[in-house]
């Protein structure tokens, strides 16, 4: 499995952007999709994950900001975020895990930028 980040930009502090997760290869062994984020000087974090069965689950810094979704039609995992603000400003990345051989293992793609600023 491989997935490529794109949708990234700048935004003006409260304004949208919508990020996609485009995945290939064997998408049916696909456990949880994950966006993650790393600002300049600061460790990698969540920001959202979902489960193939839905489950999502959100940072306290974005709840009731982004929301996490699947296209089945695209084959992408989506991040819906909205009022935007300038500590949201950082690499975001798609990682997915997947199940190979009774094992997980996992997939992170390139990540896209996200400036949030006036």
């Amino acid at each position: 499995v491989q997935v490529v980040e794109s949708g990234g930009g700048l935004v003006q502090p409260g304004g949208s952007l919508r990020l996609s997760c485009l995945a290939s290869g064997l998408i049916y062994t696909i456990n949880t999709v994950g966006w993650y984020r790393q600002a300049p000087g600061k460790e990698r974090e969540l920001v959202a994950d979902i489960t193939t069965g839905g489950t999502a689950d959100y940072a306290d810094s974005v709840k009731d900001r982004f929301t996490i979704s699947r296209d089945y039609a695209k084959n992408t995992w989506d991040l819906q975020m909205n009022n935007l603000k300038p500590e949201d400003t950082a690499v975001y990345y798609c990682k997915v895990d997947y199940w190979r051989s009774g094992g997980l293992l996992d997939y992170w793609g390139q990540g896209t930028q996200v400036t949030v600023s006036s």
